[in-house]
C-alpha cells in the first residue's frame, strides 16, 4: 500500500518529451521500415501486409517502453501509438481513395507460371526457387504443372493459381 501512495502521479501523465518530437519520431520511424519493407524485402511468399507488420512491430515496441517506464510517462507512449495508427490508418485510406497509391502500397500480380512453364526470370526477381513456387502450388491442390493455365504472385505475396479449363 505504501509503494502504491509513493507513487509520483503527475510523472506518470505529463509526457517527459516535448509532443511534437514524440509525433516527429514516430513519424520518421514508421516512413523508414516502411520504405525498407517496400523497397528492399519488398514481399514474401504468404506474408501480411507491410503496414500491417510495421504497425504490429513499432506498436508493441511503442508499448512496451510505455509500460516498462522507459518513457517517463504513459502519455509519451500513447502518443506514439496514436502517430503510428494515424499513419497507418492514412495510409490505408489513401490506397482505397487513389488508385495510384493503392498501385504503390500492393505491387501488382507477379506471373510466375504461364501454360505449364515456369518463368524463371520472374522467379530470380522476386528471390522465389523453384522448390518453394512448386510446395505453394501443391497447396493449391494442384500436383503437376500442366494442370496450370497461370500462376501468379499476388502483391500481398500469396500464390494464385488458374488451373486450365477453369
Amino acid at each position: 500500500m505504501e509503494a502504491f501512495l509513493n507513487i509520483d502521479w503527475a510523472e506518470l501523465f505529463i509526457p517527459s518529451a516535448p509532443v511534437v518530437e514524440t509525433i516527429i519520431r514516430g513519424t520518421l520511424v514508421y516512413w523508414f521500415l516502411f520504405l525498407i519493407f517496400r523497397l528492399v524485402i519488398k514481399r514474401d511468399i504468404g506474408s501480411v501486409a507491410v503496414t500491417d507488420l510495421i504497425v504490429v512491430v513499432i506498436i508493441a515496441d511503442a508499448a512496451q517502453n510505455a509500460m516498462a517506464a522507459d518513457y517517463n510517462s504513459i502519455t509519451d507512449g500513447l502518443i506514439l501509438i496514436s502517430t503510428i495508427v494515424f499513419w497507418n490508418f492514412l495510409l490505408d485510406w489513401a490506397a482505397y481513395r487513389f488508385r495510384w497509391f493503392e498501385r504503390f502500397m500492393a505491387p501488382e500480380a507477379l506471373k510466375l507460371i504461364k501454360d505449364g512453364r515456369i518463368l524463371h526470370r520472374n522467379l530470380r526477381r522476386e528471390f522465389l526457387t523453384e522448390e518453394e513456387l512448386i510446395r505453394k502450388v501443391r497447396e493449391s491442390g494442384v500436383e503437376d504443372l500442366s494442370q496450370i493455365q497461370a500462376a501468379y504472385m499476388e502483391g500481398d505475396g500469396t500464390i494464385s493459381v488458374i488451373k486450365r479449363g477453369a
